[in-house]
């Protein structure tokens, strides 16, 4: 293994991955790296640098996309080989056009998309391993013992979460959390035209999966802590509702977080109404900062989860919990509905979760996120702003002057794409004249700045208000 040489990068201007992956690209191009030199591991430089742990991998992945350096599984990252002092796949328009945002395509920050900080290396080598398994275990339907090393994969990965006594029977794989929340309705939901309560604002996935279930959903008012607990209760003895659904880590889109004693007031709602509680934990990316909801009425607490927020969306698993002893009833929802997710789809998620690298991909992914957030308030930070670094999206109430859907549309013409407040309403909910501004980490810092700038100007000039 060689020694990178001295890259000083705390005098550097812009986003350092991008930095770092300009220094060693030169260090390969003037000699003082040599193909087949093995770099030093993600952790080890970063280290030496100064830098996160994501920065370096984000470095060695732009160069391994690039064909610079080569990733070999369980070896490390190499320089790759070709000309000397020159790789055929790193002349100068070739990296600029790798290298550089799409600014004039606009921005989009309609949903978060998370950076890759090395998950795309981390996935590829997982799929990579998954091909070299037993042909027959590609050729038949998997037995429900098949999934068991990925339930307690799940079971370990969860360990810092406060959910009470947890077994891999209690858990149940889904394609995605918005699976996991169908899934759990169906095995809690019953009669003809069950009801659903939800926050007034709230993620619209509660809604459809009601919807698809010919359910009723119904909103309940939140204050600056979550659901009003007397809103709950009256509203829930006026519809007879079965479940509550909620998120009380990150409320989306408000970002708001429910602290402990409201969570026991609102767990002793549910138990005096009868209702179950649905609590989807899948925007949290730092620790939980209170027991969960499973924790605090274990007899009817149901979790959902997934590393869509954290690691990336593009897998779609995700993990529904049931309260203790009701294992039984997600399991037969699961099997009778589609059987269970793909085997080397499984198998690919529990060489994730039992990767070392992959929680320290994901402290690169919450650092890099948090950067941003950074960016968000220092530019945006003068306005009624509620944001969190551990958070991928901000929310926004609109100064005087602005309705929601005129921002929005105003901010689209600006080449700057936001979800509306309505959008998370009920359809004959009320929204306030706030917007959600998501984090793309998939652009550069200053691309993502400049949107921000522009959203900004808007801000700062509303339209003229005409008195009648």
């Amino acid at each position: 293994m060689v020694t990178i040489p001295e890259f000083d990068l705390s005098s550097s201007t812009g986003p350092k991955y991008l930095v770092l992956s300009e220094a060693i690209r030169g260090a390969i191009g003037n000699g003082r790296l040599s193909p087949g030199d093995r770099l030093p591991p993600v952790r080890e430089l970063a280290y030496q640098l100064g830098v996160t742990p994501g920065t370096v991998a984000r470095a060695y992945q732009r160069l391994t996309d690039a064909g610079a350096l080569s990733a070999q599984v369980g070896r490390g990252t190499f320089v790759a080989a070709g000309e000397p002092g020159r790789n055929r796949r790193l002349d100068d328009d070739n990296w600029k056009r790798q290298t550089e945002a799409p600014e004039a395509e606009g921005v989009n920050l309609f949903s978060p998309r998370l950076p890759d900080v090395g998950q795309v290396a981390a996935i590829r080598d997982a799929f990579a391993r998954i091909g070299q398994t037993d042909p027959m275990r590609l050729l038949n339907y998997p037995m429900r013992h098949a999934y068991r090393p990925l339930r307690e994969a799940v079971v370990h990965w969860l360990r810092d979460v406060p959910l009470g006594p947890l077994s891999d029977e209690d858990v149940v794989l889904t394609h995605g959390g918005q699976s996991a929340i169908c899934t759990v309705l169906q095995a809690v939901l019953a009669g003809p035209r069950p009801v659903i309560l939800v926050e007034d604002l709230s993620y619209a996935g509660f809604r459809r999966a009601a919807e698809i279930l010919r359910a009723e959903a119904v909103g309940v008012p939140l204050d600056g802590e979550g659901v009003v607990p007397g809103e709950l209760e009256a509203i829930a003895h006026r519809t007879g509702a079965q479940v509550f659904c909620t998120s009380p880590e990150v409320q989306n889109p408000t970002a708001l977080h429910t602290p402990l004693a409201r969570r026991k007031a609102l767990a002793e709602v549910a138990r005096r109404t009868g209702m179950q509680i649905l609590d989807d934990d899948c925007y949290r990316m730092g620790p939980a900062a209170a027991p969960s909801y499973r924790m605090l009425a274990p007899e009817r607490g149901w979790h959902v989860s997934s590393l869509s927020k954290t690691l990336t969306p593009a897998l779609r698993v995700g993990f529904a919990i049931a309260p203790q002893g009701r294992g039984g009833d997600l399991r037969r929802v699961a099997e009778y509905g589609f059987f269970g997710i793909a085997q080397p789809l499984a198998e690919v998620m529990e060489l994730l979760l039992k990767d070392h690298r992959t929680e320290t991909l994901i402290e690169a992914v919450r650092h890099e996120i948090a950067a941003y957030i950074r960016i968000a308030v220092n530019v945006l930070g003068r306005h009624d702003l509620v944001w969190h670094e551990d958070v991928p999206f901000v929310w926004l109430h609109l100064p005087s002057g602005w309705r929601a859907a005129a921002f929005c549309r105003a901010a689209a013409a600006e080449g700057v794409q936001i979800r509306s407040a309505d959008e998370f309403a009920l359809r004959d909910g009320r929204a306030p004249h706030a917007v959600r501004i998501a984090v793309n980490a998939q652009v550069s810092i200053g691309s993502f700045e400049a949107a921000l700038m522009r959203l900004k100007r808007l801000l700062d000039n509303p339209p003229e208000q005409i008195a009648v």
